[in-house]
Parts: structure tokens; C-alpha cells; sequence
């Protein structure tokens, strides 16, 4: 007798082939047998009509402190998501020396806007080095795994202080001391190592992430304790500037380590090197040995904007900036007041000095690039959707018409801005690299960016709108499922996942493809110390099943927390090479 049956559903492996019906026997956290009329299980599932797909796994993630207090673990939970990778582009809590525990966390808030306070509130530090971070992460269960990088801003910091953080050159001694400290941390189970080198990244006081002008001597020097180690991914978030040459010293180190290196793809004018450029760039060096893997996201990187979030069209009006100091009630109560909107509409921006200022200029007019987001939002907005459009129809000023809207649903309502990755009003070239073997489907940024972005719903998006909605160019079931559980997983040396066969962990979504539905996001307040983040759940998802135990049910957490700490590469089950069959 199985410990469960999934009975009758139509089964997406992983592998990209084509669906099936068959049931799937598990017993503990494995499956055991895929097959027709398998016999009964001391609790079963019916799936007739559902998907069986493998959990998804999310190479891209934040949850460094979250994990540390949370077992639910949302909202990538919520999205099908069994595992996720974390300490990306170069920001984590490890290693730590107790002086700069408050340092890390306002790097985190600065990078990732995750309120320093949640942070503060929520964070133990029950460790200083990196390995006993990882112990740390293993004394609480979860519903989904964890692995995580070693972050290159953290170890800069731990070994040369104040000299780190200003990002001034380090000496041979502090690279092979940072060298170090990513080996330990990869011979104890950090999946890789981490850094950032963008402008867009800085802490709390707006000063440069450690490392973001690392030389390629120092970033190489780094990485090969990846090889030493003899695993690992050395991931990096990046303006690609052409002078950093980024690209040659990523082929460099992925050669001489036969390991890879891989790097956020994104389409953006704020970009030297355009997406098409940087791919072809990547591929002329692969075509030399390496291996470096773009990292795509699935729609726009689009900051959520309203009266309560991190930024918005007003932010920088006097008026309003006065008001953001007051408690919400008082808030709101305000900007409902005929006379403070009119001011507020009148009053020019205050912006601040920084290098920031067009982006900042767009944010506040630029009505065009910025789309009104109700109920049923499309994430591949047209011209027509914008707020200029709307208020030209509406025969309003664009100011007046997102001042109203974001007044919508008690002052909750929120104004789009896709700030990256958008072009001439649609997605059509992401179309051809979701079909790339080089490029991988990942910058969710589960976790993170908690005032400004709600991307951790990116697996519910492939599925809905990439597979099931969108009418220009199709992507198939069997490739998406396939783009987001074992490639992904593979990416990281996870290969007893991602894909359903014997063998493999009991990591399973049943999704009714027809009721899937992303909800309208919401901002919630519910981190520790009051810290608010964005959030966003799905209809659909019937179950997701961590381990063999059914952690959520039509997207409420039903108890079970399986998960745990993944350290190191995890092997494939003996009979993985084995595609199962009805």
C-alpha cells in the first residue's frame, strides 16, 4: 500500500515530452511507481482533469532573513514553487560578525526593499560564519527547501571592514581570505556564490553594493573556490557595462572551472548592450568552452505603485512627502480632501540629487511607460492601457487620473510600471529565449522588493498567460513545466527533482488549468514589526505536495512543513535515467 496515490491525472513529467494519464504511487518523500490502476493508498487524490506537474524551483529569491522565521514561506508557496534558491545578487546575512548585523540588514533593505525593521524583528542571529548559518536555516522546518549562495557583499564586508563596503580594491591577501570563506561556505552546502555590480543596487543610504566595481581579478579569484570545491554557479546581477567586459571574464572563470556562471538577461534602456547583443555575446563565448546561462524573466520587472507602496507618481510632490509621515487614516483621509489633491496636482517635484533622476522623472511623468492595474490585470499591456491613453479618454490631465485611480478600493488601488524588460508594448522577444537551452526561466525575486514589485508569481504567470492566454506565438504545457522544475533545477546540480519518475522526490503541483488565475495583488502588513509587503495568490492550484505531504490546498497552507536545508548538488535517484510511462 502506497502512503499516496495521485489517481487519474494528466501527468507533465518534466522532461518535455508528452502529457499522459496515469496515477503516481509515493511512499514517504519519494515516488515510487507512475502507472495505470495502481493499487490503493492509505490517502489518495483524485486528479481526473488535473495537471501533474513536478513542484517548480525558483533560482531566484531573497528569502535570506524570511527563511529564518517563516515556515510557510509565502508567497512563492503559493505559486507552486517547492524549492527556491536564495542569497542572490551578492546580499545575504552570512557570514556575519556581530557589529554588522545591522549593516547587512540595511544593505538587504536597500537592495531588495525588505523593511529593515521585519528584518531586525525577525532576524536571531544564531551565527556568525556561514556554515553555521546553514545550521541555523535547519533548525526550522518549512514547506518548501531552501539552498542558498554564499553573498559576495557579505564576505567583502567580513574581511575587510569598512575598506569592503566603500568598494575600494582589495589586496591578494583579502582575496584569498574572501576565497576562503566561499569554499568553506561551499564544502558546508551554499549552492553557489554571488555578487552584484549595478547601479540600481545600493543600501539603505544609498551607497554602491560591495563589490558592484569589483575587478574581474577579484571576481575571478573568488569563483575558483567554486572549482576547488568542484561545484557550485557564480551568479551575478549586472549593468553590463562595455568597458567591465563582463562576459570575458565570466567565459574565463566558467572555463577554468567547468562550472557556470550566469548572469540576469534583461531588456532594458538603461543598458549599455541591448538583450539581443547580450546573448550573442554569451554564445560566442560558449561556442569557446563555457558555459555561462542568461537568466530571463517572463514579463516585465514591473514596480507596483499606490499611495502605500515604496514609490509612486507623487512621491516627490511636498505635499504628499509631508504626508507619508502621518499614520494611514490620517493619510488617506488627506488625500481624499478636494483641496490637498489639487495641491498636490499643482505642486512640482522636489526630486532628489542622484544618478537615478530619469528614472525617477519617468516615474513621476512618465504617463506613457505607467498602466492602470485592476482586477484582471494583463502583464503585456498595449499603448492603449496606459495612463495617458486612459486619461485622454477619460478627458483628464494623466496626473489627475492617477491620483483617482490609486484612490480606487479605499487607497489601495496600483499604477504598473514594467521599468525593465518591456519593449514596443509586448513580450514577442522573450519568445525565442524560452526556447533557448542557454537562457533559463528565473528573476521572480521571491521575498524581496516587498514595497515594489510582486514577480514571485512568475510560475502561475508562465502558465496562464505564456501557455494558455496569450494568442501571439504559443509555448507548450509539457515546455513550460519543463522551463520551470528541471531546468532550473539542473541549473544548480538538483537532479532528484523537477522531474516526476521513480525515484525522484514527491515534489507535485495538481493544477486545473482552466480555473488558473492570478488574483489582484494586495499590500499586506504582516511581516514582523508591521513591515508590509505585496502580495499575490492563485486560484487553481488543487494541491502542491512537498516530500509526499500535502502542504497546501486550493492555495491555503495545510500544516506539513517538509522542507528543509539543501546542501550541495543533490544526486539523481538510481532509477532517474528511467522515463517513466502509463
Amino acid at each position: 500500500m502506497y502512503d499516496l496515490v495521485i489517481r487519474g491525472g494528466t501527468v507533465v513529467d518534466g522532461n518535455g515530452g508528452d502529457p499522459y494519464v496515469a496515477d503516481i504511487g509515493i511512499n514517504g518523500d519519494t515516488i515510487e511507481s507512475i502507472g495505470e490502476a495502481l493499487p490503493a493508498g492509505r490517502n489518495e487524490l483524485d486528479a481526473q482533469g488535473l495537471i501533474v506537474a513536478p513542484g517548480f524551483v525558483d533560482i531566484h529569491t531573497h528569502y535570506d532573513g524570511q527563511a529564518t522565521w517563516d515556515q510557510e514561506m509565502a508567497p512563492s508557496s503559493w505559486h507552486g514553487v517547492t524549492t527556491v534558491v536564495m542569497g542572490n545578487c551578492g546580499v545575504g546575512f552570512a557570514p556575519a560578525k556581530p557589529d554588522k548585523h545591522e549593516w547587512l540588514i540595511g544593505l538587504m533593505e536597500g537592495v531588495e526593499d525588505i523593511p529593515g525593521t521585519a528584518l531586525s524583528e525577525g532576524i536571531r542571529w544564531d551565527w556568525e560564519s556561514f556554515p553555521e548559518y546553514m545550521d541555523a536555516l535547519e533548525t526550522l522546518p518549512r514547506t518548501i527547501d531552501v539552498g542558498t549562495h554564499v553573498p559576495h557583499g557579505a564576505v567583502r564586508a567580513y574581511v575587510m571592514g569598512e575598506r569592503g563596503a566603500r568598494n575600494e580594491d582589495p589586496t591578494d591577501t583579502d582575496i584569498a581570505a574572501m576565497s576562503a570563506i566561499v569554499e568553506d561556505g561551499l564544502a558546508a552546502g551554499a549552492l553557489g556564490f554571488s555578487t552584484s555590480r549595478t547601479v540600481l543596487h545600493r543600501d539603505v543610504d544609498g551607497e554602491l553594493v560591495p563589490g558592484t566595481t569589483a575587478t574581474a581579478e577579484e571576481l575571478v579569484g573568488i569563483g575558483r573556490a567554486m572549482g576547488r570545491v568542484g561545484h557550485g554557479v557564480f551568479e551575478m546581477a549586472s549593468d553590463l557595462n562595455r568597458e567591465w567586459n563582463e562576459f570575458e571574464w565570466m567565459g574565463q572563470l566558467s572555463r577554468e572551472t567547468n562550472l557556470p556562471v550566469t548572469f540576469a538577461a534583461l531588456q532594458s534602456y538603461m543598458l549599455e548592450i541591448p538583450l539581443d547583443e547580450q546573448i550573442a555575446t554569451m554564445r560566442e563565448e560558449n561556442s569557446k568552452g563555457a558555459n555561462i546561462v542568461a537568466q530571463i524573466a517572463l514579463r516585465g520587472n514591473g514596480i507596483v505603485m499606490g499611495w502605500q507602496t515604496t514609490v509612486n507618481p507623487f512621491n516627490f510632490k511636498p505635499t504628499f512627502m509631508a504626508l507619508r509621515e502621518r499614520p494611514w487614516d490620517e493619510q488617506i483621509a488627506q488625500l481624499r480632501d478636494p483641496a490637498v489633491r489639487q495641491q498636490i496636482l499643482e505642486e512640482e517635484n522636489d526630486f532628489p540629487e542622484t544618478d537615478l533622476g530619469a528614472l525617477l522623472q519617468i516615474v513621476a511623468n512618465g504617463w506613457d511607460m505607467l498602466y492602470a492595474m485592476r482586477e484582471g490585470f494583463n502583464y503585456e499591456p498595449t499603448p492603449a492601457d496606459s495612463i495617458a491613453a486612459l486619461a485622454a479618454a477619460a478627458g483628464v490631465t494623466p496626473q489627475a487620473y492617477a491620483y483617482d485611480l490609486m484612490l480606487e478600493g479605499d487607497g489601495g488601488g496600483f499604477i504598473y510600471f514594467p521599468v525593465l524588460n518591456y519593449a514596443d508594448g509586448n513580450l514577442d522577444f522573450l519568445e525565442s529565449l524560452q526556447r533557448s537551452d542557454d537562457c533559463v526561466n528565473s528573476l521572480s525575486d521571491g521575498g524581496a522588493h516587498c514595497g515594489t514589485i510582486c514577480d514571485a508569481a512568475s510560475p502561475t504567470f508562465m502558465l496562464q498567460h505564456w501557455v494558455r492566454d496569450r494568442d501571439r506565438g504559443t509555448i507548450s504545457l509539457a515546455h513550460a513545466i519543463k522551463r520551470q522544475s528541471r531546468d532550473t533545477a539542473l541549473l544548480y546540480g538538483l537532479e532528484d527533482r523537477g522531474l516526476l519518475a521513480p525515484g525522484y522526490l514527491a515534489d507535485l503541483n495538481l493544477i486545473d488549468m482552466d480555473a488558473l488565475k492570478l488574483e489582484h495583488p494586495w499590500l499586506a502588513f504582516d511581516l514582523p514589526a508591521g513591515g508590509k509587503r505585496l502580495l499575490q495568490k492563485a486560484q487553481g492550484y488543487v494541491a502542491t505536495i512537498k516530500s509526499g505531504q500535502v502542504t497546501f490546498r486550493d492555495g491555503e497552507m495545510q500544516g506539513p512543513t517538509p522542507g528543509g536545508v539543501i546542501r550541495g548538488p543533490q544526486a539523481s535517484p538510481a532509477a532517474g535515467d528511467v522515463q517513466a510511462s502509463a
